[in-house]
């Protein structure tokens, strides 16, 4: 057996394989011999058929079998013994492979493309630095959740007189008859100059509007249309009011408190506005920590500048979801594969280098850490506790093992981000929500 590498480029190579007889033939034998040993062939009693029918029958099955698990184990070890790191999978020259008469030939030659990546560095100290942001909830977004918590909790009433945050019930028709529908529109979905028309109004009343006008944001969902109906809600309209729905905001009394927070969490309208706080302020914070740790390895992707084999790559996961994607498909998640890639490798890097390790324990506690949140509004504390050993075991073992794996890289990646962060340096920057939705815009 001769391997050979042949590089094209700093990132792309070709690793061929030639075989001749003597590699595969010993073992191909021994096959078909142990083929005829348990053989139930017509007019032959069981073990006894001769060799050579064996052989004629089964013996480029075998043969194939044989050399594919030969070029396996051996472009594996191959690959391994290499300084450089593999990519994806090696792809195998398919229209060398076509080309093969597996009953005629004694050598073989066989190639595969390759895509690697090799000295890779990540240098990063006190000179390199970032921002870490923390968000600070501001009284009118907490006004406004408060708002919509008495909403949520408030009593139904349908009064006589429409006014503005009220839904109307009614009966949406075109006026030249080419759509009709009933449905309940919220006022707080109309458009600012258009809604006084729908102030002041009582049961069978009728006004004109045009909806594509009048009503702001998703026309089709606020109508409850699909998205291919939405050119039909152009022109004008007339919509008879049926009803008129009203939530009128629940008292900020204990009542209140309790079925909002659960018996006993607070006993006063500051404590309530305070725990409101702290919840959003967490909330938020996870977000903003999730958004500065990604500039983290921005920074850090930019400065390692790992130059990955993007026509390998692309071509590799094309191939390896061929029939689930396009091409096109591939060229635009590229990107966002490509820098989930990088950080792999960086992080993979940094966690060799300084002996960082995932443990099962660090494991055990992130995977309970996720389902408490998943679970965090669901009234269910004390049972989720007492079952947690049983939900924990249930995701690792989950999708066949991916789940533990996906959720120990995922502690690795928070192990080598925090060392990260105690060796440059960080400024801290406290933002309102306006600012860090105009950093998520950019």
């Amino acid at each position: 057996m001769e391997i050979t590498l042949d590089k094209h480029s700093a990132n792309q190579a070709s690793v061929k394989i030639k075989l001749n007889e003597a590699d595969y033939q010993p073992k191909v034998d021994a096959k078909v011999k142990d083929y005829a040993r348990k053989a139930n062939i017509k007019g032959f009693r069981p073990g006894k058929a001769p060799i050579a029918m064996v052989k004629k029958l089964y013996g480029t099955s075998v043969l194939v079998d044989e050399i594919n698990n030969m070029l396996s184990s051996s472009l594996n070890d191959y690959l391994k013994s290499q300084t450089f790191r593999i990519l994806g999978d090696p792809l195998p020259v398919v229209e060398n492979a076509d080309q093969i008469d597996w009953a005629n030939q004694k050598d073989f030659d066989f190639e595969y493309k390759i895509g690697f990546v090799e000295d890779v560095k990540v240098d990063f100290d006190k000179s390199l630095n970032v921002t870490s942001y923390t968000l600070e909830v501001d009284k009118a977004t907490i006004a406004d959740a408060v708002s919509n918590l008495r909403r949520q909790y408030g009593k139904m009433t349908n009064p006589d007189v429409s006014q503005e945050g009220d839904f109307l019930y009614g009966d949406i028709k075109a006026l030249d008859g080419s759509f009709e529908k009933t449905f309940s529109l919220p006022l707080s979905k109309v458009d600012g100059r258009s809604l006084k028309k729908f102030i002041g109004l009582s049961k069978g009343d009728i006004i004109e509007f045009d909806p594509s006008k009048a009503i702001k944001e998703d026309l089709a969902e606020v109508v409850g249309v699909e998205d291919s109906e939405v050119e039909k809600l152009s022109g004008k309209f007339s919509f008879v009011v049926q009803n008129i729905n009203r939530t009128e905001e629940a008292e900020l009394n204990q009542e209140f408190f309790d079925k909002v927070f659960g018996p006993d969490q607070v006993d006063s309208e500051e404590a309530f506005m305070e725990k409101v706080n702290a919840i959003m302020s967490e909330n938020y914070n996870k977000e903003v920590k999730v958004f500065s740790d990604e500039k983290i390895k921005d920074t850090l992707i930019e400065k390692a500048n790992i130059d990955l084999p993007e026509g390998f790559l692309k071509e590799w996961l094309f191939r390896a979801n061929e029939g689930k994607v396009t091409q096109e498909q591939v060229d635009q998640e590229y990107p966002i594969y490509a820098k989930q890639l990088s950080w792999t490798i960086i992080s993979n890097e940094i966690a060799k280098n300084n002996e960082i390790k995932a443990e099962h324990e660090d494991v055990i506690e992130k995977t309970k850490e996720m389902i408490r949140d998943q679970f965090a509004s669901s009234g269910m504390g004390a049972q989720l506790e007492s079952s947690m050993d049983m939900f924990v075991d249930n995701y690792l073992q989950g999708n066949e093992g991916q789940n533990y794996m996906q959720m120990l890289t995922s502690v690795q990646n928070d192990k080598v981000l925090a060392f990260v962060k105690e060796k440059i340096d960080i400024t801290e920057e406290v933002i309102s929500i306006d600012k860090f939705k105009e950093l998520l815009e950019n």
